[in-house]
């Protein structure tokens, strides 16, 4: 591995500018993914509380998760068009409001409206976050920052669930605080942000929002994820309801798109959907995002349910799978500066999170717990390895004007396939556990009205021999879970393969980039070899 240049002076007081910004931008993203995930083990606890279901389990996690998601590529576009400090700095006080009323909410339902807010703020923050990153650092110099960022986004996403199951634990604190918590972080991140953080003015002179697209893909995606939480429940899979749903999210699907190819300032260019590597990226992105966001949630009912560990118990056995996100992203990160390609890196990583989740299809409720540390510690490690690097090898082929509607449309899609991941795999799992218990309490010959309300969590208000046969189920249905994710993990390995290797480019802007190559093309040999290649550094080290 070749040895990372020593930087001059000048760079390292750069370095030391740009970090003072990144701890305040990490501090923002750090708190709003590590709210979409510290609810993961305090979940049963919090449905147990308020009387919630099954049903209501998985929304408080995806309304935040479909707000998130809608409102990732509108706050990316107008970060494109108008001042993205303001914008961020709203973002983050609009996150810190709906932090502030979850933490109230006094039933499941209410709860769920609340992390509405909470989660549009999220996505704000996350979408901000990574064009503001690519406005002030090269792609070349990302790889290093971009390691740092996904470590924490890894981290948060993975470390939530041992934060929360400490908090609940704690008894002078309660499952509220898992969303009160957020808000001094915030407060912090904002008094950082708006002392340190400077980037430059939009070039658009006169931008025009494009509220068509912004309206339709928020009905779209809504539309499709409430049709995935309520079919087969609440209504048959050929019904009225399932045709005005599902039709109304493909018929708002293809509006926004004849929306977009009109529009001036549209909120996701169809021209980077159609570029090779965006449109790959977006497909590895949709299945890394799936098994990223729904991994946790669904471990911290097998953890607690299944194995009948307790909520900070259960945090801790995810630590193997924190820990190899950490390092992996860290390390992935220098060495893609180092080298100035990505590839290698995005295809490896995706291969080791298969492999991973593929052993996670394996498990039940005696698995050995020295065993599914290994299995999580390999699915740590490839998601770390791939999650920014997508990010970075798209937004290495946008200019600059365009950096916030590329950027957000990776991180859209992997917000996507996280939301209809978790909705999915909710009500596959609800369905297999459903079928187990009926199968193993007749073996036990106990009458399923033992679990009158079975949709009800609250495990440990049933009959020890009940309590038992749930437990069990849920400890042996997970594999069902996992091997779908082994599926989508097969998916984005193939998308990674079939995606087209590129430079780190050393510009902030591409367009500076063409530039200097036009200038370079129109000088003699021999100016040509004075001047020296710009890409010629990357080339060697790669």
């Amino acid at each position: 591995m070749p040895r990372p240049a020593r930087r001059t002076e000048a760079e390292e007081t750069k370095h030391r500018e740009v970090m003072k910004v990144f701890t305040g931008l990490l501090l923002a993203l750090f708190v709003a993914m590590l709210s979409g995930t510290i609810v993961g083990n305090a979940l049963p606890v919090i449905i147990a509380d308020l009387g919630g279901t099954q049903l209501q389990y998985t929304w408080i996690v995806t309304a935040a998760l479909l707000a998130s998601t809608a409102s990732t590529p509108i706050f990316g576009k107008l970060a494109d068009l108008f001042d993205k400090k303001k914008l961020l700095l709203l973002a983050i006080g609009l996150f810190s409001v709906g932090s502030l009323l979850a933490g109230s909410a006094q039933s499941a339902n209410t709860l769920i409206a609340y992390r509405v807010i909470q989660g549009v703020g999220m996505g704000a923050q996350m979408a901000l976050v990574q064009t503001t990153i690519a406005t002030i650092i090269s792609p070349r110099e990302r790889g290093r920052y971009n390691g740092y960022m996904g470590a924490v986004m890894a981290v948060a996403t993975v470390s939530g669930p041992l934060i929360g199951g400490v908090i609940v634990d704690t008894p002078w604190l309660g499952w509220r605080w898992c969303y009160w918590s957020a808000i001094p972080f915030s407060l912090i991140a904002i008094w950082v942000l708006h002392r340190r953080l400077h980037v430059p003015p939009s070039t658009r002179r006169k931008p025009k929002i494009d509220y068509w697209g912004a309206a339709l893909i928020v009905m779209s995606v809504t539309l499709l994820l409430l049709w995935l939480s309520f079919v087969d429940t609440s209504f048959a899979w050929v019904s009225w309801q399932s045709a005005a749903m599902l039709g109304g999210a493909v018929l708002g699907t293809v509006a926004f798109v004849l929306v977009e190819l009109r529009a001036a300032e549209p909120v996701v260019p169809m021209w980077i959907l159609t570029e090779r590597t965006t449109a790959l990226s977006i497909v590895a992105s949709f299945a890394v995002g799936t098994v990223m966001f729904a991994a946790p949630v669904f471990l911290g009912q097998y953890f607690q349910i299944g194995r009948g560990y307790g909520p900070t118990e259960s945090g801790l056995l995810m630590v193997p799978m924190m820990l190899g996100v950490f390092l992996s992203s860290t390390i992935a990160g220098r060495l893609v500066s180092a080298r100035g390609t990505w590839k290698r890196y995005v295809v490896g990583g995706i291969t080791i999170q298969a492999v991973g989740v593929a052993l996670m299809a394996t498990i039940g409720v005696s698995t050995p717990l020295w065993v599914l540390g290994i299995y999580l510690a390999l699915m740590g490690i490839g998601q770390g390895a791939s999650m920014q690097n997508l990010v970075l090898a798209v937004q290495n082929t946008v200019s600059l004007k365009d950096m916030g509607a590329a950027s957000s449309a990776v991180a859209f899609f992997r917000s996507l396939g996280g939301a209809i991941g978790v909705q999915v795999l909710g009500a596959v799992l609800s369905a297999h556990i459903a079928t187990l218990l009926v199968s193993r309490l007749a073996d036990a010959g106990i009458p399923a009205g033992s679990l009158a309300g079975g949709g009800n969590l609250d495990v440990a208000a049933l009959p020890d021999d009940v309590e038992a046969i749930v437990r069990s189920a849920y400890g042996d249905g997970m594999d069902l879970i996992f091997l779908i994710m082994g599926v989508l993990a097969v998916i984005a390995l193939v998308a990674a393969i079939l995606m087209k290797g590129s430079t780190l480019r050393d510009t902030v802007d591409l367009e500076v980039k063409r530039a200097v190559q036009d200038v370079k093309s129109e000088l003699p040999a021999d100016d040509t070899a004075e001047t020296g290649d710009d890409e010629g550094p990357a080339r060697r080290a790669s």
